[in-house]
Formats: structure tokens, sequence, C-alpha cells
């Protein structure tokens, strides 16, 4: 398998394993990811996933080109919904995603690391959409994703040279949130886990859902909808459960329901 799934207690981790290639992705590997999403989408118990490559040299560097037999035009013509890995331009998996990177990302690899919600960086990694430099586009969602997520400037500054970054300047323009060294990158992930496992599940659902599907509506027409996982929230267990626990000055024991 080129795709690992590990979970234990509520995180589910997905390791992308093929080092060989700098954890590139052919046809079978993306197969096996959108199985991995579909799975856990459905299952209500997992409350947070860590996405990573494997070893220390690469998150992913977008597609395999070894393995790629079509053109760019007819990459476009088929172009699956959900974005490069499944993941960039995917609106239904409501879990928060944090991307572990421990290496490059570079091409589809940045574009699935813009589908992700929290941004954790080797300090050794480098960004780039390098698709221009090849003649080809970064059509799975880094042409319209970037600008929204870090700003023109220093989006432009990215897709129109197809150069790479390197983690420091990444977090100066926002593109993750926390750099790391090699040895405490699992250390500051499991930071980041914990402050989400201590929120209740269904409210996290509720708000990435939100943002997710409502990020090119107005404020007015974006409060207006009544999204399934916000209607979820307001009648949950939970939401009785946080004003308890609140009251009795003691942690929250989320149910999930």
């Amino acid at each position: 398998m080129s795709i690992r799934l590990t979970v234990e207690g509520h995180v589910a981790r997905v390791t992308i394993d093929r080092p060989e290639v700098l954890n590139a992705l052919d046809d079978e590997a993306t197969t096996q990811l959108e199985a991995v999403w579909q799975r856990l989408e459905a299952d209500a118990g997992i409350r947070a996933i860590v996405l990573t490559g494997s070893g220390e040299r690469a998150f992913c560097a977008g597609a395999d080109m070894r393995a790629a037999g079509r053109t760019g035009l007819h990459y476009w013509a088929h172009a699956h919904p959900t974005g490069f890995g499944g993941l960039s331009l995917r609106t239904t998996l409501d879990i928060p995603v944090i991307a572990r990177v421990n290496g490059h990302a570079l091409g589809g690899g940045l574009e699935m690391m813009l589908g992700c919600d929290i941004l954790v960086a080797a300090e050794d990694a480098t960004f780039g959409l390098t698709e221009p430099r090849v003649g080809r586009l970064p059509l799975d969602g880094g042409m319209v994703l970037l600008q929204r997520q870090i700003g023109y400037r220093a989006a432009t500054a990215m897709l129109l040279t197809g150069r790479r970054i390197p983690a420091a300047e990444a977090l100066a323009c926002g593109l993750v949130n926390e750099v790391a060294p090699h040895g405490d990158l699992d250390a500051a992930v499991d930071r980041w886990l914990a402050d989400i496992l201590a929120c209740a599940p269904l409210s996290l659902r509720a708000i990435k859902q939100t943002v997710r599907r409502t990020a090119q509506l107005s404020p007015q027409e974006a409060q207006a909808l009544r999204l399934p996982a916000v209607v979820a929230c307001l009648a949950s267990e939970d939401g009785e459960e946080g004003v308890r626990a609140f009251r009795e000055k003691r942690a929250p024991a989320w149910a999930g329901r």
C-alpha cells in the first residue's frame, strides 16, 4: 500500500509512503487516498487527522512525473472535483486536518497542504508551485487557493516564478502555522492535537463546515445558512456538557453527540 492509515483513540494518521519518489502520487496512491478520506468522513469517532509523508525528505512532491501519461489538457478535462490527493478542494471532510510537513511540499503536494487546516513544518521544508517550470499549471487549487490563504503579493510571487520558498518565509507570509526542528516536529504536532481534542468535536466540525462552505458568500449569506453540522452542534448533548463543566470547574467529557 502506498498510503498508510492508523487510528489511535480519536486521532487518525495518514502517511504517504512513497519515499523513493519523494512521496509523489501516482493514480494508485490517489485512489487509496480517496478511499481513506471517505472512510474518515464516515467515522464519527475521529476528531483529528494528521497527514504526513514518509521519511524526512518530502511531505509530497506532487504528481509522479514518471507515471504521467496524460497531457495537461487531458488532466484538466478529467480533474477530480476534490482536487489533488482528494483533499485540496474537498469540502466534505469536516474533521480538522493537521499537515505534518516533514519535508518538501511541491506542486500538488503544496496544493494538498492547502486543503489542510493547521500546518506544522520542519525547519528545512520547502514550498513551491513549480508547475510553470515544467510547462504545466497548478490546476488542483494552487491558482485559486493560495492567494486566498496568504494574500495576493506573496501568492503571485510564488505562482509567477515557480520558485521554492524556505520554511521561515512560509511562516512569515502565513502559509504555515509553526516551524520546528525535525526532532521537535512530532511534539509540535502533538501540542496542536491536544488543543483540538480539548474542544467539543461537534463544535469543530460545525466551524470547519462553515469556514469551508461559505468562503465565497457575503457575511449575511453565510450567516443565514443552516448547515447540517451547525444544527447538530447546537442540538448536541456536548453543548450542555460544556456549560456544566464550566460551572463545575472541571474538564468537559465530550461524547461527540
